[in-house]
C-alpha cells in the first residue's frame, strides 16, 4: 500500500470573472499600452482619500497649520513603493497576496490573517458608511442614522456596475476621483493659501517627534493612507489585464502597472494636501485650531469663506469619497474570502455581509451615542486599520523578496532594504499610537 499523498486544492485564479478580461494591445505604442494598463492604481489610490483620511488631514490642518504636509508627503512615498511590491506579486506569481499566504502558512495563520483582514476591512467600510452618512445630512439634511440605513443601497448600484466588466468599475472610480479633485481644486483657490508657508510644510521636521499632539496626528496620517486591504486588492486586480504570461509579457506588464499606481497616488497626495492646506489656509490662519470633526469643517467654510459654493463642494466630494471606497472595499472583501479560505460566494451576497457588519455598529453608535460619536468612530476605525498593517506587510515583503517565488523578479537589494525600513516605521508608529488611544 502506497502512503495517500494529499493534494493541495486547486486554486482559481484571483477574481476569476474579472481575470485576464482587459486585453492589451500587443504591438501598440507605448501611450496605448500605458492606456491598456491604467486603471488598477485609481482603485487602489481611492483608499487613499477616503473618509478616514479627510478627518485626520482636517485635524492636522487646523490645529498645526502646514507643517504636517511631510507627513503626508512621506507615506506617499512609502506608499508608492508598497504598492508596487503588491502589483509585483501578482503579476510575477499569478497569485494575490492572501492566496499567496493561503499557500505559505499553516492553516491557524491562515485563519488568523483572515480575521485579522476582515477587520481591517468592516473597520474601513465604517469609516465609508459614516463619511457618506455625514455628507447625505450636510447636503440634503438627512438624520445620520438614516443616512447610515441609505448607504445599505449602494450595494445595488456597484453590482450593477461589476456586470458590466471591470472597465466600468475603474471608469466610475475615476469620475468620482476626478469630482473630488475638481471640488478641491475650486476650494484651494477659494482659501488663497500662503504658498511660502506650503512649501515649508512638505519639509520634515523635528517638531513632529516632540509634540505629543502633532505626533498623534501625524501617525492618524500615515494609519490612514497605508491601508492593508490594498496591499491585497492591488495585487489582485492587476491580473484583469490580458498580458502574455512569459518572462518578456510579465516584465512589460509590471512596469506599466507600476507606473500607474506611481501617477495615480501622486493624484491622491495631491487631494490629501489640498483637503491639509484648505483646512489650514481657514481654520488655523483664523486661530481656529480645534477644527477636527469633518461636520465643522462643512458649517465653517461658508461664512470663512464667504460663499456657500465651498461647503457645498466639499459635500460634495465627501460624497464620492465615500461612494468610492465602497468599491474597492465590496473587491477586497471578496479577494480576502477567496484567497484566504477559497471560498467563493456570489458577489451580492458577500457586499450585503460587508455592508452589514459596518452598518450595524454605525447604527448602534448612532443610536445611542448620537452624531459626536459617529465622529469618535471614525477615528477608532482608523486606529484599528493600524493594527491590521504588519500583518499584510510583513508576508508581502517576506513573499516579494523569496527567489523561489518570484524568479527574476525577486524584489532588488535596495528595495528590500527600504520596504523592511518602512515597515519599520509603520509598525512602530502603529505601537505608538495604540499605547496612546489605550493610555488615553
Amino acid at each position: 500500500m502506497g502512503h495517500h499523498v494529499e493534494q493541495p486544492p486547486v486554486q482559481t485564479a484571483s477574481l476569476a470573472e474579472m481575470n485576464s478580461s482587459l486585453s492589451v494591445p500587443r504591438h501598440a505604442s507605448r501611450l496605448k499600452k500605458f492606456l491598456a494598463f491604467a486603471g488598477p492604481g485609481y482603485l487602489v489610490a481611492v483608499g487613499y482619500m477616503d473618509p478616514g483620511n479627510w478627518a485626520t488631514d482636517i485635524a492636522g490642518g487646523s490645529q498645526f497649520g502646514y507643517s504636517l504636509l511631510s507627513v503626508i508627503l512621506i507615506s506617499n512615498l512609502m506608499a508608492i513603493l508598497l504598492q508596487s511590491l503588491s502589483g509585483k506579486l501578482g503579476i510575477a506569481t499569478g497569485r494575490d497576496l492572501a492566496q499567496a499566504c493561503r499557500e505559505h502558512y499553516s492553516r491557524p495563520i491562515v485563519m488568523l490573517l483572515w480575521i485579522m483582514c476582515e477587520l481591517a476591512i468592516a473597520a474601513m467600510d465604517l469609516a465609508e458608511v459614516i463619511g457618506s452618512a455625514i455628507a447625505l445630512k450636510l447636503l440634503l439634511g438627512i438624520p445620520i442614522l438614516y443616512g447610515v440605513i441609505i448607504t445599505a443601497f449602494d450595494v445595488m448600484l456597484i453590482l450593477l456596475l461589476q456586470n458590466k466588466g471591470f472597465r466600468s468599475l475603474e471608469i466610475l472610480v475615476i469620475v468620482l476621483m476626478a469630482t473630488i479633485a475638481a471640488c478641491f481644486g475650486i476650494d484651494l483657490f477659494l482659501s488663497q493659501p500662503a504658498w511660502g508657508g506650503v512649501l515649508n510644510g512638505f519639509i520634515p521636521n523635528t517638531d513632529i517627534l516632540t509634540q505629543s499632539g502633532m505626533l498623534y496626528i501625524a501617525i492618524g496620517i500615515m494609519g490612514a493612507t497605508v491601508m492593508p486591504h490594498n496591499l491585497y486588492l492591488h495585487s489582485s486586480i492587476v491580473q484583469t489585464r490580458n498580458y502574455e504570461r512569459s518572462s518578456a509579457g510579465k516584465r512589460e506588464a509590471i512596469r506599466y502597472a507600476t507606473l500607474d499606481s506611481t501617477i495615480a497616488l501622486t493624484f491622491a497626495l495631491f487631494i490629501n494636501a489640498a483637503i491639509l492646506i484648505v483646512s489650514a489656509a481657514v481654520f488655523h490662519a483664523q486661530g481656529m485650531t480645534n477644527v477636527a470633526e469633518i461636520s465643522d469643517a462643512y458649517y465653517l467654510l461658508t461664512p470663512l469663506l464667504g460663499t456657500t459654493m465651498a461647503s457645498i463642494l466639499f459635500g460634495v466630494a465627501l460624497l464620492a469619497s465615500g461612494q468610492n471606497s465602497t468599491v474597492t472595499g465590496t473587491l477586497a472583501g471578496q479577494i480576502v474570502m477567496e484567497g484566504f479560505l477559497n471560498l467563493r460566494l456570489p458577489p451580492w451576497f458577500r457586499r450585503l455581509v460587508t455592508r452589514l457588519i459596518a452598518i450595524i455598529p454605525a447604527v448602534i453608535v448612532t443610536a445611542i451615542a448620537g452624531e459626536r460619536g459617529t465622529e469618535e468612530l471614525l477615528v477608532l476605525s482608523q486606529v484599528v486599520l493600524s493594527l491590521q498593517l504588519p500583518f499584510a506587510i510583513i508576508p508581502l515583503i517576506r513573499f516579494t523578496s523569496d527567489r523561489s517565488k518570484m524568479g527574476e523578479f525577486v524584489n532588488r537589494r535596495w528595495e528590500n532594504i527600504l520596504a523592511w525600513i518602512i515597515a519599520a516605521v509603520i509598525i512602530t508608529l502603529n505601537v505608538i499610537l495604540v499605547y496612546q488611544v489605550f493610555a488615553g
